[in-house]
């Protein structure tokens, strides 16, 4: 009877023991699947700035959280707008010294140099990338504009057409960026005539690294590369015409003219009439990697620079470029998906206009939302649901006035920590 009866009671013990391990399980898993208003706010700043935050501004994002949130907040559904309390933190991140001396110096660098390395000197062009977020000037125009944005701060060199000196200097007193950068123009600063600017790619870096030697064609590729995210051979279309392809492509390159017509037709029949625009420009100097670049950029308008008239044996009866006009042969075949504008025309003559065309691609936007995305998320956007969350960003981008700093806020709000 006793043993009976002590089995009975751990039996009863197990259940009881047994249901109280089942209930502690249902209570985990009603907890929320995200992140506490603390963690939430400290994982937005740490994205957006680099840095843990202050303990007074994790405290000022935290409350905004909870006040919405108490146990911290849901990230939004795939392809749906951010919630409205995690967007407000990331706007008191956004306010962060070091969201432009690091994170913003950090995606623009390497957009600048050929190595596409993070650690070359500072430049006009990632100055201007840093300015343009911060005043929230429309990033459809960083292609096209006459901008430039100088370090307003006593000591340094001024800043020249022949020199990065005064990018350099900056860095290396380690002046603040987000308060002494200054809007000003290329024509009033550089003295280049209004009609030869065209934002990003007219900066003295730009020139610097992708307009020396060769046959200005690097102007064009890396702009691929760094604003719509695909190099030549992701974009390369062997069915558009080749009556624009200059006379230093070999047709017949090794003896085999079906190397010409299978790879080199597919890069330059769509590149050469567009790098055409670049034809009045050139670079003399030195340039190199940790180098204070030191060159001097050339304009010679109505003149075509002897770079495009080299090599002309390989092929004598190839175009021959007579002025700066280009053509955009992409906006039929495969590359019609890259999105022009209906709004203009696909040709024109110079940088400017052909910035134009290619800032108003959704292409270019989409281009610029996925870099933010994977800078602030530190994941490439792979997923279905990531897929959703960028698509959406790029269309609140182009509808929002093309503001930069937005997609941060947004993206930031859109991983706040799960």
């Amino acid at each position: 009877m006793n043993v009976l009866s002590n089995t009975a009671q751990v039996a009863s013990r197990r259940v009881r023991i047994a249901l109280a391990g089942s209930a502690l399980l249902l209570s985990q898993l009603a907890l929320p699947a995200h992140a506490g208003p603390n963690e939430q706010a400290k994982r937005i700043y740490e994205r957006i700035a680099g840095e843990p935050p202050p303990p007074a501004v994790l405290t000022q994002m935290a409350a905004l959280i909870s006040a919405a949130c108490p146990t911290g907040c849901a990230a939004n559904a795939p392809g749906t707008a951010p919630n409205a309390a995690l967007l407000a933190a990331a706007q008191v991140a956004t306010q962060a010294a070091d969201f432009y001396n690091v994170t913003l110096k950090n995606l623009a660098i390497p957009w600048s140099n050929r190595d596409q390395t993070v650690f070359a000197p500072f430049n006009d062009y990632a100055a201007t990338v840093i300015g343009m977020v911060r005043d929230d000037v429309p990033f459809n125009t960083a292609l096209s504009a006459d901008i430039l944005y100088t370090v307003n701060s006593p000591g340094l060199p001024p800043p020249s057409n022949a020199s990065n000196s005064h990018y350099a200097t900056a860095e290396a007193n380690r002046i603040d960026l987000s308060t002494t950068l200054k809007q000003s123009t290329q024509s009033a600063t550089y003295g280049t005539p209004t009609a030869a600017t065209a934002g990003l790619l007219t900066t003295y870096a730009a020139e610097a690294a992708f307009f020396i030697k060769g046959t200005n064609r690097a102007m064009f590729r890396f702009t691929m590369i760094n604003h719509f995210c695909n190099d030549m051979p992701t974009l390369m279309d062997a069915t558009r015409p080749t009556d624009r392809i200059r006379q230093d492509v070999a047709r017949s390159p090794g003896g085999d003219s079906r190397v010409y017509l299978n790879t080199c037709v597919g890069c330059h029949s769509g590149m050469d009439p567009m790098a055409q625009a670049f034809a009045y420009y050139n670079f003399n100097g030195t340039v190199g990697p940790g180098v204070m670049n030191t060159g001097t950029m050339e304009y010679t308008s109505g003149q075509v620079q002897p770079k495009y008239l080299i090599n002309a044996a390989n092929f004598p009866f190839g175009f021959v470029t007579p002025d700066d006009s280009w053509s955009n042969r992409w906006r039929s075949g495969i590359n019609a998906s890259l999105g022009w504008s209906a709004s203009l025309p696909g040709s024109g003559n110079g940088a400017k206009s052909l910035g134009q065309e290619l800032e108003s691609a959704t292409a270019f936007a989409q281009c610029q939302v996925t870099k933010v995305f994977q800078a602030v998320c530190f994941r490439a956007p792979a997923s279905a649901a990531d897929q959703a969350t960028v698509g959406y960003l790029t269309q609140s981008f182009q509808t929002g006035g093309y503001k930069l700093k937005q997609v941060f806020q947004q993206a930031a709000a859109s991983c706040p920590g799960q």
